[in-house]
């Protein structure tokens, strides 16, 4: 239940992000944003983790800000891997990036509290 619930924060973060920003779309309707969610937390999940493990010098005199520029970097590459999301540039992936860690945040600990 859990992943679902990860899966379509992870949907409605992106939608988010493409409703308030004009360099990064979505191609498609809903299955679409939940391809992207996927896609986006399997690479961000194994290659994002790996570099942030491999940078960890990095992250700990950078106070977190690394991590958005990771998470940038790795939607970046799900554009690459995806036809169905575009990113124009990095500033772009890098604002896209702070808006879907917000929205999943702030999804996921709902549902917490609710839980509990």
């Amino acid at each position: 239940m859990n992943l679902i619930v990860r899966l379509i924060a992870g949907a409605l973060a992106f939608w988010a992000a493409t409703s308030l920003l004009d360099g990064i779309t979505v191609n498609g309707g809903a299955w679409s944003y939940l391809w992207v969610a996927l896609l986006f937390g399997l690479i961000n999940g194994v290659i994002g983790s790996l570099v942030k493990l491999l940078t960890l010098p990095a992250i700990l005199l950078s106070l977190g800000l690394f991590t958005f520029v990771v998470n940038a970097a790795m939607l970046m590459l799900t554009a690459r891997w995806s036809e169905r999301l575009a990113v124009v540039d990095f500033k772009s992936a890098l604002f896209a990036s702070l808006i879907i860690s917000i929205v999943t945040t702030i999804i996921n600990r709902a549902f917490k509290s609710k839980k509990s």
